[in-house]
């Protein structure tokens, strides 16, 4: 998934139960959107997670419906391995769609390559939640998400 910032995406993810695994990085597309943008590979459990939580979670979480100048780099997706993956994306998306003022810039497209981030920027809000950019980017989306949504997340793991 890409949205925005991928340590913003990874650090709200990776503290969903029933989501195994993070990975950040940059994912490319198809044209126009080959340029790789930053993103997240989600490893979840669906009997956990449903995968309609998971793009409600996404759509709160970043600027859904602004179309600004670096959506080339921060690009609003949700990356699939196929049509029987890309359609129920589109359908959920559609009924989320609903819920935001303002059209959804997010597109459902294929996913063709991933290069992950270097290592040491891997789990990079559980590794020091403290770092300046953490507490003022990635803290408030949590904390916003516990309050509201205090049901899907592990126990007390940040």
């Amino acid at each position: 998934m890409g949205g925005g910032c991928h340590w913003c995406t990874e650090g709200v993810f990776v503290s969903l139960a029933g989501v195994a695994r993070v990975e950040q990085g940059w994912i490319a597309s198809v044209p126009p959107h080959a340029t790789p943008s930053e993103a997240v590979v989600v490893h979840y459990d669906p009997a956990v997670i449903a995968l309609g939580e998971l793009l409600a979670v996404h759509l709160e979480t970043h600027a859904a419906t602004v179309a600004h100048a670096l959506r080339h780099k921060y690009r609003s997706a949700v990356y699939t391995f196929g049509e029987q993956d890309a359609g129920p994306c589109r359908s959920l998306l559609a009924e989320l769609a609903v819920d935001h003022l303002g059209e959804l810039q997010t597109r459902v497209l294929p996913f063709v390559q991933f290069t992950p981030s270097l290592p040491e920027h891997q789990d990079y809000y559980r590794s020091d939640p403290e770092r300046p950019f953490c507490r003022r980017y990635i803290a408030p989306k949590l904390n916003r998400l516990r309050r509201e949504r205090p049901g899907l997340f592990f126990g007390n793991k940040q």
